[in-house]
């Protein structure tokens, strides 16, 4: 049967025709009668030529999400099977390369495969359905997730919002084998962490900070005192004492990530030591430490992210300038500033323009010494720019 079809604007084809994997409301001239939201539809020009195949949700913004350019290619089982063992294949050099447990291994538009996360946790695979395409497979995906790699069970975590712009309610729940433990421990690069895939943010664990974390261990050396600021359950914090760091302060807003950073701490560096966890407000505790005079040798801004819409990016980069221009002023001269964004509205030349804007106001000479982005199992794809959203810096602050 022939395929029901998208009918794009005169003059709107250019998108599609370098592979970006979205169609909005506002390129499509008319949708062929028939077709149901969640259904595989072909993307025409003005003039009926096939550019390419994807799943459509009237009720998203995005209405058409890109699967394929090749109008030979039937989305089915063994399409899907295909996308899944080439997103796994491509990550298999990570497991040895990081000596770690945990990764990710599909990263949705980036892998061919918009709007599906699934996250390796030791035995344990966790997957976000974040539309009403992929909801619609969700039988199919969960079945060859467990062809292909066997896990122990398979958690469901489509407990985001996300999920309400495309007309799904938020779930979680167990979706194959067995129920994943409370408290799951994870290895990453010779590092202990408990993690927690039920209720943790995200799917769990900050996966996509894992080779910054790495690159940040020369720089944990030369510090005596370190500020983890949004330390959640303490990643950095934990590589900062492995490290050589004799104290680490950690504030968080949620008391109970403390408490699990507080865990992992001991599982790394057992025995006693003079950290701190401060359970409150970032933005409060910096000028409370301002005030009372307080240094440090290294300062980490890992905050949650601050722009979700265009319309919140100008209040962002305020709350990006106050906090580093405080985290500058924290430190010592000659002191190290790990800073990130992972709101993607903020483009990687924006975030450096707010930090030198906190540098002017701090009145301290920073260097910018490594430029950092996400993990290599987050990969960015060259024709999805909106891919490449967490950004980094290692400044030193003189």
């Amino acid at each position: 049967m022939p395929m029901k079809r998208v009918h794009l604007r005169p003059g709107k084809e250019k998108p599609v025709l370098n592979r970006h994997p979205w169609v909005f409301s506002g390129a499509i001239a008319r949708i062929d009668d028939g077709i149901r939201d969640g259904d595989i539809v072909d993307v025409v020009d003005g003039r009926g030529h096939f550019l390419a195949r994807g799943y459509i949700n009237r009720l998203s913004q995005i209405t058409v999400r890109l699967l394929t350019w090749d109008e030979s290619e039937t989305i089915d089982r063994l399409w899907l099977q295909r996308r899944l063992e080439r997103a796994v294949l491509g990550r298999r050099w990570l497991l040895d390369e990081n000596e770690c447990d945990a990764l990710r291994l599909v990263n949705a538009e980036s892998d061919g495969l918009p709007g599906l996360i699934v996250d390796r946790y030791g035995d344990y695979l966790v997957v976000q359905l974040l539309t009403l395409g992929v909801e619609t497979l969700r039988d199919e995906i969960v079945s060859l997730l467990q062809d292909i790699l066997a896990p122990r069970g398979i958690y469901n975590r489509s407990d985001v919002d996300v999920r309400r712009r495309e007309g799904l309610p938020e779930e979680a729940g167990l979706l194959s084998g067995e129920m994943p433990p409370e408290q799951l421990e994870i290895v990453e690069q010779g590092h202990r962490f408990v993690v927690d895939i039920k209720a943790g943010q995200k799917t769990g664990f900050y996966l996509d900070q894992r080779d910054n974390r790495r690159r940040a261990i020369p720089h944990f050396r030369e510090a005596d005192t370190v500020l983890n600021a949004f330390a959640y359950t303490g990643a950095f914090g934990v590589y900062a004492a492995k490290a050589g760091a004799k104290r680490v302060v950690s504030v968080d807003v949620s008391a109970d990530a403390l408490a699990q950073a507080e865990t992992n701490m001991a599982l790394n560096v057992p025995g006693p030591r003079d950290d701190e966890w401060i359970t409150g407000d970032v933005f409060s505790m910096l000028r409370r430490f301002r005030d009372e005079g307080r240094t440090f040798d290294c300062v980490i801004m890992d905050p949650p992210k601050f722009a979700s819409t265009q319309g919140q990016v100008q209040s962002a980069c305020r709350g990006y300038k106050d906090i580093n221009l405080l985290a500058m002023r924290l430190l010592e001269p000659g002191g190290t500033l790990l800073t990130f964004s992972c709101s993607g509205l903020v483009s990687p030349d924006l975030f450096q323009k707010v930090i030198f804007g906190a540098s002017v106001d701090a009145g301290r000479d920073v260097q910018i010494l490594e430029k950092l982005s996400q993990a290599a199992d987050h990969p960015i794809l060259l024709a999805f720019p909106e891919s490449e959203y967490l950004k980094g810096f290692v400044c030193r602050v003189w």
